[in-house]
């Protein structure tokens, strides 16, 4: 029987090919780089996250570039397509230079050919159970968004209005706004 070796998110830095990476208990996992649909769905959701936080100084807002050490031995590393962490949660500015060593307090994932529902269903479990409190799941072909909490889980449709929980006290938007 082989025995794969375990990669740690300090391997995960070093890795030098193209492309975004993740591990998942300790295994690599290649992302292919996304559509033009995925990428402007993402651009809407992270300026219109930034927007909110920015003018409320609420903490910080993160691009897919970003990566979140959600465990250790084995090691769950992750980028979500959106992610914001309240300021008070956010570790001092020298230990930001390389992945966060936490879990968002929201993360979101959009769907896309290489990034199938169960995958994506598997890292919502995920980071919800490493303390991510909402995690929103974008769907582009049906246009909807489930909001999942560890408590509760609501798909939201084009003329429904996506708000931000207790994450996000006050943050609301259109559903089809994302879509633009």
């Amino acid at each position: 029987m082989a025995t794969t070796k375990l990669l740690t998110a300090e391997d995960l830095w070093e890795i030098s090919e193209p492309g975004e990476h993740e591990l998942l208990r300790g295994e690599l996992r290649s992302m292919p780089p996304v559509g033009g649909e995925h990428a402007e769905i993402g651009t809407n959701l992270v300026t219109m996250l930034w927007t909110f936080v920015s003018a409320r100084q609420l903490g910080r807002v993160y691009t897919p570039d970003a990566g979140f050490i959600l465990a250790r031995h084995p090691d769950i590393v992750l980028s979500p397509d959106a992610a914001f962490v309240r300021e008070d949660r956010l570790p001092p500015r020298e230990q930001r230079r390389r992945f966060l060593s936490l879990s968002p307090d929201l993360a979101v994932e959009i769907l896309s050919p290489s990034n199938d529902p169960e995958r994506i269903s598997e890292k919502a479990q995920l980071y919800l159970a490493h303390g991510t409190q909402l995690v929103w799941i974008v769907d582009p072909r049906t246009r909807t968004v489930t909001a999942r909490s560890a408590s509760d889980t609501a798909v939201r449709h084009p003329d429904d209005t996506l708000d931000g929980g207790v994450v996000l006290p006050g943050f609301r938007v259109r559903v089809a706004r994302l879509f633009d």
